[in-house]
């Protein structure tokens, strides 16, 4: 993830002079986005000198703390005993399925118990890759029929996990959004399912984006929190792809913070969210 802003300060540190128009293009490229770029660069210009790439660093570390939040205290169980209940979305393509089958693994391995319901489906692969995730790390997973309605196979795994006395419910939802109308009336009816048999119910609503696609991912975000109130999100694929700051900038204009971090393939690269290690990584 440090690979960008590494060759950013092998180039400013190899000139000269600073080419200021040329910075703003590169900070902007880094996905922090115009409003944070243009605080960077005046903040810089503020310092009246001459600058380095150590004050490059310095000043877009401070900029972005300021606009990340503490760090995010972890999902607990429920004292009442009911299922804490996440609901993860996302297009498809950006890791959502895999996400939600290493949340679930994340949980586990703090002692918690876990029910994965397989409520993508539309895409017959989501709900196999899910099943086999599930095989693989010992998690339960409730699917239904192919083309089942989402929103009753969230139910079942709601129903399932109560019954089972499972701690957390983890609902990997379809990663459609060809129209908002369709993604908020799915997402709806899905909050109404789940508030049925719990009326606290989804306790968590986190957004999958991948960290490469940029301001592709901002759009997502709006559009999702629109159709259903985000609590944060879970930020892939920054494993090496020289990315990150797409999450400080979805924080900064919707306010909705990064929870977790993919950083790779494999079933434990996932991570709570934490703004100092985060920092020290992308910059």
């Amino acid at each position: 993830m440090a690979g960008f802003f590494k060759s950013l300060l092998n180039k400013i540190t190899n000139r000269a002079e600073i080419d200021w128009d040329e910075l703003e293009a590169d900070l902007i490229r880094s996905d922090l986005g115009l409003s944070l770029t243009t605080s960077i660069i005046d903040e810089l210009r503020d310092l009246g000198r001459e600058i380095s790439g150590d004050d490059v660093v310095a000043v877009t570390r401070r900029q972005l703390a300021r606009r990340l939040p503490a760090d995010f205290l972890p999902p607990t169980p429920r004292a009442d005993g009911k299922p804490f209940v996440i609901l993860v979305v996302g297009v498809n393509g950006t890791g959502k399925t895999t996400s939600s089958a290493k949340l679930g693994l994340w949980l586990q391995k703090r002692g918690h118990s876990v029910t994965l319901a397989a409520a993508d489906t539309f895409r017959a692969a989501a709900v196999e890759q899910l099943q086999r995730w599930g095989d693989r790390l010992n998690l339960t997973v409730v699917k239904g029929n192919p083309n089942a309605d989402p929103s009753s196979v969230c139910f079942h795994a709601h129903q399932k996990a109560i019954a089972t006395n499972h701690q957390f419910l983890i609902c990997d939802t379809a990663g459609r959004i060809h129209t908002r109308h369709n993604l908020m009336e799915e997402l709806g009816k899905i909050r109404r399912t789940l508030a049925k048999q719990d009326d606290t119910a989804p306790h968590l609503t986190l957004l999958v984006v991948d960290a490469t696609t940029g301001s592709n991912a901002l759009q997502q975000a709006r559009e999702f929190h629109k159709a259903s109130p985000l609590d944060g999100l879970i930020v892939t694929k920054l494993d090496g792809s020289g990315k990150g700051g797409i999450a400080v900038t979805i924080q900064d204009q919707l306010g909705i913070p990064p929870r977790f971090l993919g950083t790779g393939e494999e079933p434990d690269q996932f991570c709570l969210f934490q703004k100092e290690p985060f920092l020290a990584e992308i910059l």
